[in-house]
């Protein structure tokens, strides 16, 4: 689904009293729903080749841990907006395990946004302290994924 429908869509929902829209095109599955209470609009994008078990509405985004319940390290954060995948393929096995050591350039995670898988790789090498994201969750620019040390 391009961008340009998306965005027609997400205007659609705005414009309209409707609190949620979901498409289905193919293996392509849309769901906006409208902003309540000041709280921003969220849109899932789950393409069902991917999710054997994809769930048929959006899960709500979890609090970040609290600062004193991360280990301290560096942080490496979410280069983009996106689903989380600690495995190459369901049933594979993770590319990060805290305690495991990495060098810069190691793949930890990937990060599936419009259809794209991308590889987020350590910028430091160390060991990882904590995976501060559960697989299949979704997260935003900037969200902490693993302390390393």
């Amino acid at each position: 689904m391009d961008l340009r429908k998306l965005k027609k869509l997400i205007d659609l929902v705005e414009a309209s009293g409707i609190a949620e829209l979901e498409i289905t095109e193919g293996e392509e599955k849309v769901r906006i729903a409208k902003s309540i209470a000041g709280t921003p609009m969220m849109m899932h994008h789950a393409p069902q080749m991917m999710h054997a078990a994809a769930p048929a509405i959006a899960a709500p985004v979890a609090a970040a841990p609290a600062e004193d319940a991360v280990p301290e390290g560096h942080i490496v954060r979410s280069p983009m907006v996106g689903t989380f995948y600690r495995a190459p393929a369901p049933g594979s096995k993770n590319f990060a395990e805290v305690g495991q050591s990495v060098n810069a350039g190691d793949t930890l995670c990937i990060i599936e946004a419009m259809k794209l898988l991308n590889e987020i790789e350590s910028d430091q090498g160390g060991v990882i302290k904590a995976i501060l994201v559960e697989n299949g969750q979704p997260v935003e620019y900037g969200e902490p994924l693993f302390v390393i040390a």
